[in-house]
């Protein structure tokens, strides 16, 4: 007695440590975060004009080099309230709850039964085949026995109450990497998110300076039809004392109305800019149309905007980040195909209480209870559970060529970026260039014409020239202002200080869709 008893203690404590070992353990490849193949610079970096490229880190708040007070509080009552952006933290809410529930399956699962049967278990007939009526008949006994046999084979009323417990051991560490691919789609979740805000950002700022650019044009284009109206009203008193040709008039009313003709163009613009900017902010059309009617300036571009280096692009950009994610969910995806190849261990046990009198349930004497360990092992599938641990291998390495093009892609974003903005620069340069030179040829047109030295054509040519360059100026300033929220959006800044965006409460249903 005194050796049999520590003996089953140390077998038990050895079955437990082996458990324990084994549930320690978890099949399929740990995952290893990718090392993408970066060069060292941007092959784009070469200084453009006034707004030079430097391989400093990136402004989370990218916006704000505009220095726009009204572009800054746009963007923040973006973030604050735009819809698109509250679906996707509703995502994250969602796979918050996932990864819950792949926790659950550690812990142990208990219900509760509470039931009520009206059985006939048919005894009587059984007892009749067996002959046991007839046997009764031949026994003397001062006791008639079949009204007993009868009561027992009457229907019975049974009333049961239990609790059923069970566990299924993680031997294999199936539970760990269900965890485990919760936690990666979580973070595509989160980074999903990311990847909408700093395109929101970038939506924002691009309504804004669109509606910018074109306020600024149509002021340029009010400039040249007022000096058009003078030139039409100068020709009509010239025509009126017999100076000048009615073609001449004609030529001057032409230019006037050609240039009138281009306004509605860019009111359109402006009007179309604000009704984004107010749905990008949650709001309806036309809320905005007070705070930004007034026309403002251009803002004007960064002396220097920093673009960080190309190794530290897959660590900002939310996609690529997205992309990683994918991943590592796709690699422990691999462990829980493979651990479905092994025996599954459970722990299971019933407990409760039975009697065919509700009275009698809370008497110990009613209980009733069932306890012991489970295997089940996987012999013949089809080939199911071969071809899912494929599948599963094919879905990783689909993912590793996935998160490399994503890489590439974003390499390939910011260089074209560079060189367009490096390129819009040039153009902006040039052009004012040419609208000073076009402003002194029409200046020097207007006074000759004046003078009666040239001829109304050469001065009427001038002004033409310099109209369509002041607005091919304006144009090129407003795309360079776009390719460099292009550029800060290729380079993925902007998340990095918006991590807790919180939902109004009226954001999940509105007040007449609430669910039934």
């Amino acid at each position: 007695m005194h050796v049999y008893f520590p003996l089953v203690r140390s077998r038990t404590a050895m079955l437990v440590a082996a458990v324990l070992a084994l549930s320690a353990c978890a099949v399929g490849p740990d995952y290893q975060a990718p090392k993408p193949s970066t060069p060292g610079s941007f092959n784009s970096m070469q200084s453009g004009s006034a707004s030079r490229p430097q391989a400093t880190a990136v402004n989370a708040s990218w916006w704000k080099s505009f220095n726009d007070p009204q572009l800054d509080s746009l963007i923040e009552r973006a973030i604050a309230g735009n819809l698109s952006l509250q679906q996707a933290v509703l995502r994250i809410a969602g796979a918050r709850q996932q990864l819950s529930q792949a926790r659950g399956a550690w812990a142990p699962s208990v219900n509760g039964n509470a039931r009520f049967n009206r059985q006939q278990l048919g005894i009587k007939g059984e007892l009749e085949s067996e002959g046991v009526y007839d046997r009764v008949d031949q026994i003397d006994t001062d006791t008639d026995l079949k009204p007993v046999l009868d009561s027992l084979s009457k229907p019975v009323g049974l009333y049961q109450g239990s609790f059923d417990a069970s566990w299924e051991l993680d031997m294999w560490g199936k539970v760990r990497r269900q965890v485990e691919m919760a936690g990666a789609q979580q973070q595509q979740s989160i980074e999903s998110r990311n990847d909408a805000l700093v395109s929101l950002e970038a939506e924002v700022a691009r309504a804004y300076l669109q509606l910018r650019g074109a306020q600024a044009i149509t002021a340029t284009l009010q400039t040249q039809i007022a000096v058009a109206q003078q030139t039409l009203e100068l020709t009509q008193s010239q025509q009126r004392n017999g100076l000048a040709p009615q073609t001449n008039v004609e030529n001057a009313r032409a230019q006037y109305n050609l240039l009138r003709s281009q306004l509605p163009q860019y009111e359109a613009q402006t009007h179309q800019a604000m009704n984004g900017l107010a749905v990008l902010t949650g709001r309806v059309p036309g809320a905005l149309d007070g705070e930004l009617a007034a026309s403002k300036a251009f803002p004007s571009l960064p002396q220097v905007v920093p673009v960080g280096i190309p190794a530290t692009l897959a660590r900002r950009r939310p996609d690529v980040r997205e992309a990683e994610a994918s991943l590592h969910a796709a690699t422990a995806n691999i462990g829980v195909s493979v651990a479905e190849l092994f025996p599954s261990v459970s722990l299971t046990g019933q407990f409760g209480m039975r009697n065919s009198d509700a009275g009698y349930l809370d008497n110990w004497s009613s209980h009733f209870y069932s306890y012991g360990p489970s295997v089940s092992i996987p012999i013949f599938q089809g080939g199911r559970l071969v071809s899912s641990v494929k599948v599963a291998r094919a879905q990783q390495a689909s993912a590793a060529l996935g998160y490399r093009q994503t890489v590439l892609t974003a390499l390939q974003d910011v260089e074209n970026t560079l060189v367009s903005y490096r390129s819009d620069q040039q153009q902006v340069v040039g052009l004012d260039e040419t609208v000073k030179a076009q402003q002194s040829a029409f200046n020097l047109a207007s006074d000759s014409y004046r003078q009666g030295i040239s001829s109304f054509i050469e001065a009427l040519d001038a002004q033409r020239q310099l109209a369509q360059a002041q607005q091919q100026a304006e144009q090129a300033r407003v795309q360079t202002g776009l390719d460099l929220v292009a550029l800060y959006k290729a380079l993925g800044g902007g998340w990095e200080n918006y991590q807790n965006v919180s939902l109004p409460e009226y954001s999940v249903f509105g007040p007449a869709e609430t669910p039934q």
